[in-house]
């Protein structure tokens, strides 16, 4: 294999994460097997990872799948303590692995909001008797049946999250689809994934497994980017890659030692152009973003508190920010702010991603330089 540049470990990035281009066949559960696990403490950000990584579908289809007559994705709080949207399948033993850790490292916060180990102990039986038999139920509601079972929490508060995260990180609940505005709400994980049946995956195996399919998604990586996307310590996830055997491959690249896929070359250099929403999974996928973002750049696209904006990729690498709104009539307009001049073929691929983009949301669309 020839010498990794940075050029080509972006190239086989974008194509690992569904970025380059994809067929007409791939779903929704597709693309979020394809990036390891979509970001989805955002709706509207995670329709448009979506869109992103998939060809033909649209929002609509993004919520149906999280809906009562599909449940082909779901969201629950996994890698990182963060809600995350994966296929059905996945979800028990991605919650086996990763729920503990996530419940250990809100623990501090849990006490500050008053869920002490004994609350949260009465409130996971509560929860359940709630749930139970019941269609998806809005937060606010759920949170006044507790209150009857002795349960209080204060509304107004962070409690309410904190207790769905813990009571998720034990498998009991997970998010149901999307009320009107957007709005949570929540199901009992079991009785939601009825029928679905997945990978029997625990200890190593499931570890293993996990390794695999980040370095499937995010690929060439280090072991070091691998516990910065699992949330594992570095020893953790060096065991599942190392446990991974013959299934990963670790090749030079150009900053030191990468992960690949087993039998995976460097994919063919395959112009391309994508509009990426918040906190799209390409840039949370690394401890390092050096390779795919600019550092004299950084402070725009990761602008504080967690937040990453919706970024211009051109061939893997961000060029650019952008943003868009909602006129008379519902008509979209995207704004591009570019950090350098582009090229012709640049310009018309965000034309025809921002077609796409109204396509997608169903509205017209048009776009000018911010």
């Amino acid at each position: 294999m020839p010498e990794l540049t940075p050029a080509h470990v972006r190239s086989w990035r974008v194509h690992a994460q569904g970025l380059a281009g994809v067929p007409d066949r791939v779903g929704v559960a597709d693309a979020a097997r394809a990036a390891g696990a979509l970001q989805a403490q955002d709706a509207k950000a995670c329709r448009l990872q979506v869109r992103a990584r998939t060809s033909g579908r649209t929002a609509e289809d993004v919520d149906a799948a999280c809906g009562a007559g599909d449940r082909s994705l779901v969201r629950t709080w996994l890698m990182r303590g963060t809600l995350h949207a994966v296929p059905a399948a996945d979800v028990r033993w991605m919650t086996s692995l990763l729920g503990p850790r996530a419940a250990a490292a809100q623990r501090g916060r849990r006490l500050r909001l008053g869920l002490d180990e004994e609350t949260c102990a009465r409130a996971l039986p509560a929860l359940e008797k709630v749930l139970a038999g019941r269609p998806p139920m809005l937060r606010d509601d759920l949170v006044h049946r507790l209150g009857e079972l002795g349960v209080t929490l204060d509304p107004r508060s962070q409690a309410p999250a904190h207790l769905m995260l813990y009571a998720a990180a034990a498998g009991l609940v997970c998010r149901g689809p999307e009320a009107d505005g957007d709005k949570s709400t929540y199901v009992l994980c079991e009785e939601w994934l009825d029928g679905v049946v997945g990978p029997d995956l625990s200890g190593t195996e499931a570890l293993a497994a996990l390794a695999e399919r980040y370095v499937s998604a995010y690929g060439p990586a280090t072991e070091k980017d691998f516990a910065k996307w699992s949330g594992l310590p570095l020893g953790q996830a060096r065991s599942g890659i190392r446990s991974a055997g013959e299934k990963l491959t670790e090749i030079a690249g150009p900053d030191g030692p990468l992960w690949v896929l087993s039998g995976t070359d460097t994919p063919p250099p395959a112009p391309s152009v994508r509009l990426i929403g918040h906190f799209d999974p390409y840039l949370l996928g690394y401890q390092d973003r050096d390779l795919l973002l600019d550092p004299s750049f950084a402070r725009l696209v990761a602008t504080g508190g967690g937040i990453i904006s919706p970024c211009l990729l051109v061939d893997g690498e961000v060029v650019g920010t952008w943003r868009h709104e909602r006129g008379p009539g519902g008509r979209l307009t995207v704004r591009v702010e570019p950090f350098r001049a582009l090229g012709d073929a640049a310009v018309y691929g965000i034309g025809a991603e921002v077609a796409d983009l109204g396509r997608f949301l169903g509205a017209e669309a048009d776009w000018e330089w911010a």
